[in-house]
């Protein structure tokens, strides 16, 4: 089996291109399979996927992070720890980002060192849930004083536009990295970000990359769904297919990625990821599960190789697809919208 592929954020920063995400771990999400999940944290480790994913408002999943972390050193496994990176996130309720102070950012800040056990944070991405609200520049200030004390070492950006990280580049932010949501159905991040991060060598972490599992063959030949999505993810993933085209654009994607997949005997899903990870700029995906049994599979993902035909002939397909409004994340900033309708803004309150 290919070795998984690495990357590097910054000179001695290196993470693995496939990064295993947290969201789906949060309390509330799908608590039957978090525990297995959790336990799965140095099963990962061991085998080369190195960064993990995870925020301040994902309930509980610092904490599991953190219990793996001191249990793993109790054992005296401090050799898998030393290659560990975790990447949590700075997300201010959107209820206080008019008030909110240094302080309470701090306080953020230390009480996530505390949940993950850890002396130093690798990676705070920051989030604004309305750049109307313009603290955010000042806020960022913030967080590099706070990098600047030795509490934080590398500090990212999740799901800003290409204007205010304009903004906070020039006010001086080093930003290391943005996450963003880019996949095949999501081509938000090539209209501006990603020339504007390669100018800046701002990597890109992307979310979404399989789309919450539509773009898969569980979805290939199946009818439209009529009734309630099973989660929350599945449904902001089809107001994207249903911006981009409509459930027979999606399903002509598909079809085409099944004719790649077949080439190379692999699964719709691999050929999404790994299409993801030849795009300018994007250092890692992050992959979420909320069931056991995918490691095989993730670890394989570095088997596959997608040649100029197969790049040409997603190309086709993504031709024939509408554009989405917009730059990145600019349709879910829109509260009253059909994306961001359906956010949850105020989750450190919760």
């Amino acid at each position: 089996m290919t070795a998984i592929e690495t990357a590097s954020l910054r000179p001695g920063y290196q993470i693995s291109r496939l990064i295993k995400g947290g969201w789906q771990l949060a309390t509330g999400h799908s608590d039957a399979a978090s525990a297995s999940a959790t336990a799965e944290m140095g099963d990962y480790l061991d085998a080369g996927v190195t960064a993990f994913d995870c925020a301040d408002i994902y309930t509980g999943v610092e904490e599991k992070i953190g219990d793996f972390r001191r249990d793993a050193m109790a054992n005296g496994n401090d050799a898998q720890l030393d290659r560990l990176k975790v990447h949590t996130k700075c997300v201010p309720d959107l209820g206080k980002l008019a008030t909110i102070t240094k302080a309470d950012v701090e306080a953020t800040i230390d009480r996530s060192l505390k949940r993950l056990s850890a002396e130093r944070l690798d990676l705070v991405q920051f989030h604004w849930w309305d750049t109307d609200v313009k603290r955010y520049v000042e806020v960022a200030s913030w967080l590099s004083d706070f990098q600047k004390a030795g509490k934080i070492d590398l500090l990212g950006t999740t799901n800003f536009n290409t204007d205010c990280m304009d903004e906070l580049v020039s006010s001086g932010f080093d930003a290391a990295a943005i996450q963003l949501q880019f996949s095949l159905l999501d081509r938000r991040p090539t209209k501006r970000m990603v020339d504007f991060c390669a100018e800046r060598n701002i990597k890109i972490l992307c979310y979404g990359t399989v789309a919450g599992g539509f773009l898969s063959d569980r979805w290939l030949g199946v009818a439209e769904p009529a009734g309630p999505l099973e989660n929350r993810s599945l449904v902001k993933y089809r107001l994207i297919i249903e911006d981009m085209g409509g459930w027979d654009a999606f399903q002509a994607l598909l079809a085409t990625l099944r004719a790649i997949a077949d080439r190379h005997g692999v699964d719709i899903a691999s050929v999404a990821m790994r299409a993801m990870l030849a795009e300018p700029q994007v250092a890692g995906i992050i992959v979420g599960v909320r069931h056991g049994g995918h490691l095989g599979r993730h670890a394989a993902l570095f088997d596959l190789v997608l040649d100029a035909e197969d790049h040409a002939k997603i190309d086709a397909a993504l031709a024939e697809a509408t554009p989405l409004e917009g730059d990145v994340f600019d349709l879910e900033r829109d509260k009253t919208g059909r994306h961001g309708s359906i956010m949850k803004y105020n989750l450190n309150a919760a």
